[in-house]
């Protein structure tokens, strides 16, 4: 399809920038663009929205293609901070990268990018798409280790026919080679990893400043207290690290884990052993559900299921479905199964859409 403008999100990153080589060797117009999301704190050290976007320059520089930055912030403090926020204070631990591509990324962006003449929009996720029958359907990035279906769940039929998504047929070591044959400066980059707008920055001190610390009591299943915890938001379920509960007198020397939170009560449940039965769930509800072909699937089928990134593809029966709600039942028990994470529904290699577990 030469001649086409096909705008693609430029992150400072190896995958977009050879997203943006590929479908220029393709013969596309190819426009880059770089999103600034955040824009609280970008001058402290944790902070790498300033490298990213001397990367992503370098990169449409190498490349010999228009670059220009559009700022987002203001969308996505009201669209996925906000949410983040809300989330947490509810005691649920969010997912705000599935929000970010939803409201941001194919969303405010791929608006942008059709108001300045594209066809469509490209960005580097591990992922590809399908037309069967004039219909649009969201695969696994062929890459097992770095498919980023999970996190594109939540996109819609106009949304997939708008996008493109070049790396998401190659292996990531194909892809530094790619990017290093076209001398691409960020060919070695490291990934980024954590919440975008985080980053590397220490948790527990970003949340202190946007929501009070309510410190509480941490306590067993029968209710005996065996420590105190600073605040529910801080801790999410399965979490072992960082209780400072390390042994109890009467404890039978298992390590402690999270197991639930009581907001009522402002109480942390821990429980000991990684095979503790409130650990471990056969069932779960998801709400605020979003299908990629704008139906649920037909309820009573078996499917498969990740109620976590990178987890691997859990057998499941949908046992009921409609528009918003939907309840999985898995062949296995699956573990630590954590309200505000996204329930993500696959046959095979296609993914069907999901919703936030409850």
């Amino acid at each position: 399809m030469p001649n086409k403008r096909i705008i693609v999100g430029l992150s400072g990153g190896v995958d977009s920038a050879v997203t943006a080589l590929l479908l220029k060797q393709a013969g596309y117009d190819v426009v880059g663009l770089f999103m600034k999301n955040w824009e609280d704190d970008d001058n402290d050290e944790y902070c790498s929205t300033r490298q990213d976007f001397i990367d992503a320059a370098a990169a449409a520089d190498v490349l010999g293609i228009e670059f220009e930055a559009v700022n987002f912030a203001a969308e996505y403090k009201d669209r996925v901070f906000a949410e983040f926020l809300r989330e947490y204070s509810a005691g649920r631990t969010p997912n705000p990268d599935v929000l970010c591509n939803a409201e941001i990324k194919f969303k405010a962006f791929l608006e942008h990018a059709l108001k300045l003449g594209a066809d469509k929009i490209a960005t580097g996720h591990y992922a590809r798409v399908r037309e069967t029958s004039g219909r649009f359907e969201l695969l696994k990035g062929l890459d097992a280790g770095k498919d980023q279906s999970y996190f594109l769940h939540r996109l819609n039929q106009h949304q997939l026919s708008r996008a493109e998504f070049p790396v998401g047929h190659l292996q990531k070591a194909q892809v530094r080679k790619l990017a290093l044959e076209a001398g691409l400066p960020n060919h070695a980059k490291k990934d980024s990893t954590g919440i975008c707008f985080i980053g590397e920055r220490p948790f527990r001190e970003f949340l202190q400043r946007y929501l009070p610390r309510e410190p509480g009591d941490m306590v067993t299943p029968a209710g005996k207290c065996v420590g105190r915890h600073e605040g529910l938001m801080y801790y999410t379920l399965g979490q072992r690290q960082g209780l400072g509960i390390g042994g109890t007198r009467d404890g039978d020397g298992e390590p402690w884990f999270v197991a639930a939170k009581s907001i009522e009560r402002n109480q942390l449940i821990v429980v000991q052993g990684h095979s503790h039965p409130l650990l471990l769930s056969h069932r779960l509800k998801a709400a605020d559900a979003s299908w990629i072909a704008g139906e649920s699937p037909a309820a009573g089928r078996e499917f498969a299921a990740k109620t976590r990134y990178r987890q691997v593809d859990a057998p499941c029966m949908l046992e009921s479905a409609c528009s918003d709600v939907f309840s999985l039942q898995f062949d296995q028990a699956q573990w630590a199964v954590t309200p505000g994470q996204s329930a993500v529904l696959y046959d095979g290699e296609v993914c069907l859409g999901g919703g936030i577990i409850h």
